[in-house]
């Protein structure tokens, strides 16, 4: 019974969360990338030679992993700061709901807000690509887009933990530098290989095993040639971005269990 009132107490701040966030950016943010991605098709159509269709998939993918971490970095930042802030946090913990409930419910209703924003994206982007005429592997394409939706939610439990430990400002850029050292961080273990110190090379190992390999759900530059990894590669990249989310979201309830406001 216990159970079931905690999820249910999740359940209210999440759908808090989602109602507030979607209401106020999700479906502008729709547009503007079905303006901008509908934009650049036309211009690559003027500047490509031949290989319009695959550079324009390129493009709509890429665009679909930034424009979710924009939302990531600006919102997830500030979701627990912006409750400290205004005092609203005191009221909400007053209540009988746990401080581990409130950063699952907070990161919950985020993930829910990127799931839907991504698949809005997604869904635009394969309509400009048909009115164009452009072949698409629908299948890979909509299981990248399903991963980019994962690693999202991954750099949403980064942003609540930087968010809980620090400013948003510094929480935002802190996010945006992590997105882009995770998907470079796999380089790291291959360039700790041309290391002629032992300790730098054990330093950028131990760096790796830290960051969040983004790479690992990284989908996109394959799956636009309908490449795909095989389904016990791809199971186990999930299960690694959940773990990491975990991982993340403990980190950020035990910190934020330990301020006093």
């Amino acid at each position: 019974m216990n159970v079931a009132v905690n999820v249910g107490r999740i359940w209210v701040i999440a759908r808090n969360v989602f109602q507030e966030i979607f209401r106020e950016r999700i479906l502008y943010v729709t547009a503007v990338f079905a303006i901008a991605y509908a934009l650049a098709v036309m211009v690559l159509s003027e500047v490509s030679a031949g290989n319009q269709s695959k550079i324009s998939l390129d493009v709509g993918m890429g665009a679909i992993d930034l424009f979710g971490l924009v939302i990531v970095a600006f919102v997830g930042s500030s979701l627990i700061n912006k409750e400290i802030e205004k005092r609203t946090v005191l009221v909400m913990l007053a209540k009988p709901i746990s401080r581990g409930e409130f950063i699952i419910g907070k990161h919950l209703g985020l993930a829910g807000v990127l799931a839907v924003l991504v698949a809005l994206m997604t869904l635009v982007f394969f309509i400009i690509n048909s009115f164009n005429g452009f072949d698409y592997p629908l299948g890979a394409l909509s299981l990248a887009s399903l991963f980019i939706a994962l690693e999202l939610c991954l750099m949403a439990a980064a942003a609540v933990l930087l968010g809980v430990m620090t400013s948003s400002l510094i929480a935002t850029l802190l996010t945006i530098a992590l997105y882009f050292m995770g998907h470079f961080s796999q380089n790291l273990v291959a360039l700790s290989q041309t290391m002629e110190s032992s300790a730098v090379r054990h330093i950028m190992q131990s760096i790796y095993l830290i960051l969040p390999d983004l790479s690992r759900l990284n989908l996109k530059n394959d799956a636009v040639y309908g490449i795909l990894p095989e389904p016990s590669i791809l199971v186990m990249n999930a299960i690694y971005g959940i773990i990491y989310t975990i991982l993340l979201l403990s980190m950020a309830t035990w910190l934020f269990a330990r301020r006093n406001f």
